[in-house]
């Protein structure tokens, strides 16, 4: 791709600007190693996936093993109806002929034996990865190589959710959404995972290469088959959900402050003073709490908790060299002094010889995870190029009034259902990015002055497949200009995005957008890509860079003149906010009114 034009690398392809091959020597162990302890924890994921194939397998097939051999790895109608529905049907069907019960199955079983088996692919997949992980790797390899293990083992956990939910007599309380959102952000995961070894060659790669074989293109099939089962329409791809769809004078009334997945205690705890709440942690650098550092205090945070675990974290600026919030880590509520005075900070940078992943100044992925009164700030600069302030890829996240401040790449939205309310966002070169279902409501975006040659881009939102429930919107916020940058817009324009991927979606709704912004709006990527499949659009936003008389002529772009297909876009439609953010406290407008 063409990266030339604002003078920057991809910003998710895990590498900066050098092009020098990093490689791995096959033949070199380091002297220390987890490998033994990350292949037990892997062995006993296979088990557990090993054990629900098996009594899937068993509901399914019954009797019907000996009709299978006479099928003589014929796709059954069903087989191929269902995958004549997926991108790469013929891996479809290959890979379900493969699978014990699946030439033999009914439309319906079809669905959690797709789900089951692509777990089962991606289990193996961690498994044989690890055993590679005793060699001498050069730091970026290493770092792509971790992030991968990282994400693998996340995709375990969602896709075994899943399975649990669409399993026959499973009995989980999980909806379509739910599923639709594990299934979108595994497909996420292996993108990243592949994307970390882009700009690499060597032994690590061609192996990890030919372990991850047709994984996304697995998950992939899996979510297009759960998607059709459950007859979810799209609408120029907008999720429709006409099931949930309420009156706005009624989300409104019911839901005053918060989306309905956090819990009235939650709510509670977003709104009261600081000083008012009885936190389980107290991280002070002086030594006056229960530790000085964030990374203690998240040790003492229990595995899988189903209680808010309140960390509090004083007034100082924290800069430890791993900060993050682990797939384990379930529930946690970090809470500062406020903007500014709670500072978390680092300055890791893909000049660093790591991957984007790897640059965040702090990282959480466990589900629940709720920031409230701090500032996360990536201060390596705009020269360092991509460099992470904050990552997210919890479900269900909320970060509220905080500051999230960097230039390239400073929030990556990664992947499951987020919020964000009142927070400022400083960057520069595609600065809120990633795969998220994300709203973002009453905050003020801020643009800055980039490098010479560069143009700013607000988003570059990565959507790679039609039926992920992903994408980003903006609502009811300002989109403003850095003093830096006002002082020289006419030399650097700013876009209020690029399609990273080719399914891109970005909506900005009700807001105010400063002159900052070009006329034209949105910037391409490279040439021609994406401009048909993505969608871009702009609802009744105002302000001088929110005239829509000279913005682009793309297929896919859009000036939403409808009020219900706007509010596809709002936080109880396109992240389903009015069933569990009201549990978190977090102030919300369900609705396109705020």
């Amino acid at each position: 791709m063409d990266y030339g034009r604002i003078g920057v690398p991809d910003p998710g392809g895990g590498g900066g600007s050098s092009t020098r091959s990093l490689t791995a020597d096959p033949t070199r162990t380091p002297p220390k190693s987890k490998l033994k302890l990350l292949l037990l924890l892997v062995a006993a994921t296979l088990v557990v996936a090993s054990a629900v194939s098996a009594a899937l397998v068993v509901f399914v097939v019954r009797n019907r093993v000996d009709g299978e051999r006479l099928l003589h790895r014929r796709p059954s109608q069903a087989m191929s109806r269902a995958c004549s529905r997926t991108r790469y049907p013929t891996l479809c069907v290959n890979s379900l002929l493969d699978f014990p019960g699946a030439a033999a199955a009914s439309d319906k079983d079809l669905v959690h034996i797709s789900v089951n088996m692509t777990l089962h692919k991606f289990g193996r997949a961690l498994y044989v990865a690890a055993e590679i992980g005793n060699l001498n790797m050069d730091p970026h390899v290493r770092s792509a190589y971790e992030d991968c293990l990282e994400l693998l083992g996340d995709s375990v956990d969602l896709l075994s959710r899943s399975l649990t939910s669409v399993a026959p007599g499973g009995g989980a309380a999980a909806s379509t959404q739910d599923v639709l959102t594990w299934l979108s952000a595994s497909l996420t995961n292996q993108d990243t995972c592949t994307e970390g070894f882009n700009e690499l060659n060597g032994y690590v790669k061609n192996q990890m290469s030919d372990r991850l074989k047709d994984l996304s293109e697995l998950v992939s099939n899996c979510l297009a088959i759960y998607a059709a089962a459950g007859g979810d329409e799209d609408f120029a791809g907008i999720p429709i959900q006409n099931r949930r769809r309420r009156l706005l004078s009624s989300d409104k009334k019911e839901h005053k402050h918060f989306p309905v997945w956090l819990s009235r205690r939650d709510r509670r705890l977003l709104d009261i003073p600081v000083t008012a709440i009885n936190a389980d942690v107290i991280v002070s650098k002086d030594g006056n709490g229960t530790c000085k550092t964030i990374a203690e205090a998240i040790k003492k945070v229990p595995d899988y908790g189903n209680r808010r675990f309140i960390i509090y974290v004083r007034a100082g600026k924290y800069e430890e060299s791993v900060l993050k919030v682990g797939r384990k880590k379930t529930n946690i509520m970090f809470i500062g002094d406020g903007k500014g005075k709670t500072v978390i900070s680092g300055g890791k940078s893909v000049q660093d010889n790591m991957t984007t992943f790897h640059t965040a100044s702090f990282a959480a992925t466990g589900a629940g995870f709720i920031a409230r009164d701090i500032t996360f700030e990536n201060w390596a600069g705009p020269s360092k190029h991509q460099a992470v302030a904050l990552r997210v890829g919890a479900d269900h996240a909320v970060i509220y009034r905080c500051n999230i401040i960097g230039y390239q790449d400073t929030l990556y939205t990664h992947s499951q259902r987020q919020f964000y309310r009142e927070c400022d966002i400083y960057g520069t070169v595609d600065f809120i990015f990633g795969n998220a279902a994300v709203v973002f409501q009453n905050c003020t975006i801020h643009a800055r002055k980039p490098l010479q040659f560069q143009k700013n881009t607000i988003t570059a939102q990565n959507r790679k497949d039609p039926n992920q429930n992903t994408g980003i919107s903006i609502h009811a916020c300002r989109i403003l200009a850095e003093p830096d940058l006002e002082a020289a817009k006419g030399s650097y324009p700013t876009y209020l995005g690029r399609p990273w991927k080719l399914y891109s979606r970005t909506v900005y709704m009700m807001s105010y957008i400063g002159d900052h912004v070009h006329p034209r709006g949105w910037l391409e990527w490279n040439a021609t890509f994406a401009l048909d499949t993505l969608y871009y659009g702009e609802y009744m936003n105002y302000g001088p860079g929110g005239a829509i008389g000279q913005r682009v002529n793309w297929t896919g772009y859009r000036v939403i003149t409808a009020a219900e297909e706007a509010s596809k876009f709002t936080v109880a439609q396109f992240i389903y906010g009015s069933s569990w953010l009201p549990s978190t406290g977090v102030a919300f407008s369900a609705g396109l009114l705020t």
